[in-house]
């Protein structure tokens, strides 16, 4: 890919900066290591700015979750934080959240879920969907969730899961996520060194999270692995245009569709992996962040986003 053509001034600043805080001395660093420089690099992109909003963290039969009140709430939307499900955690996504509450007035709880590789999948769905069922006995419909990358991983295999149970979900938002198409597709292919994400990435991230073999078959590990795609929520996914993830958001959608399901499939071009951290400085990114904020708002009032 004609990288840069399609990327332009400010979002290659983001790049640079999101890189500088990698040491790229260290050729193998720990999963701590990693976690510190993810949390240092997120703070780094932090306004700190005062959000008309009450906040709380506690736990939830020992999830960690933190809460996002508005003063009036039109739903709940439930966020899973990105970071390959070896690093995030509620720090690093705090203020994607506390933004994303405040201008879309939805109540956001974020989801602390387990890591690997101390903790291997399951762990980290059963998190999620754990989660998504205290909050469901919490608060009152309209019930959404979220999530983005490894997060948005969680919030479709979710989906998936809770239709055997008697939650209604109102809808789920996806933003550039992971859901399990095959590496050897056109995207991972054309994407294989993109900036921020790399295919060599996903394996690494693939395999970290497993005990022994990569799961077959399993849609509580990659949702585009089941086999039935009907009675899935109204769904939008938002993908960046310069990601080996696109075919995942692409993919995904048409298999709902082809259910008979609502979805909608958003590829945002000249933005990378991660540019939800890119909202204050990149124009491309906010632009896409107001879309992702309206869609919340559109599917908790029951209105397929426009």
């Amino acid at each position: 890919m004609k990288y840069d053509i399609e990327i332009d001034k400010e979002t290659w600043a983001f790049i640079q900066k999101t890189e500088s805080f990698y040491n790229n001395e260290i050729l193998f660093p720990t999963p701590e290591q990693q976690r510190f420089e993810y949390n240092r690099m997120c703070r780094a992109f932090s306004e700190n700015e005062k959000y008309r909003l009450k906040i709380k963290t506690l736990e939830w039969d020992s999830i960690p979750v933190r809460i996002y009140e508005p003063k009036v709430s039109i739903g709940t939307l439930i966020y899973y934080h990105g970071g390959g499900f070896v690093v995030g955690d509620l720090e690093s996504h705090h203020d994607v959240c506390a933004e994303l509450a405040d201008k879309s007035q939805l109540r956001v709880v974020s989801v602390g879920y387990r890591l690997a590789p101390e903790h291997k999948h399951p762990a980290q769905f059963n998190d999620a969907f754990h989660a998504t069922k205290i909050a469901s006995s919490c608060y009152p419909e309209p019930l959404i969730i979220a999530g983005d990358s490894a997060g948005g991983n969680l919030a479709a295999s979710v989906c998936h899961s809770i239709r055997s149970t008697n939650i209604n979900l109102s809808g789920q938002i996806l933003i550039y996520p992971s859901l399990g198409t095959n590496m050897d597709s056109s995207s991972f292919t054309n994407h294989a060194n993109a900036p921020l994400l790399s295919t060599k990435d996903m394996l690494y991230y693939k395999q970290i999270r497993c005990e022994n073999t990569v799961p077959e078959d399993d849609p509580t590990f990659a949702p585009l692995n089941d086999n039935d795609f009907s009675n899935l929520p109204p769904t939008v996914v938002f993908t960046a245009a310069c990601d080996p993830l696109v075919d995942d958001g692409e993919n995904y959608c048409a298999k709902i569709i082809n259910a008979g399901g609502a979805a909608k499939w958003i590829n945002e071009p000249g933005l990378v992996h991660g540019y939800l951290r890119a909202r204050s400085t990149v124009g491309r990114a906010r632009k896409s962040f107001n879309s992702i904020i309206r869609a919340a708002v559109s599917l908790a009032k029951k209105e397929w986003p426009h």
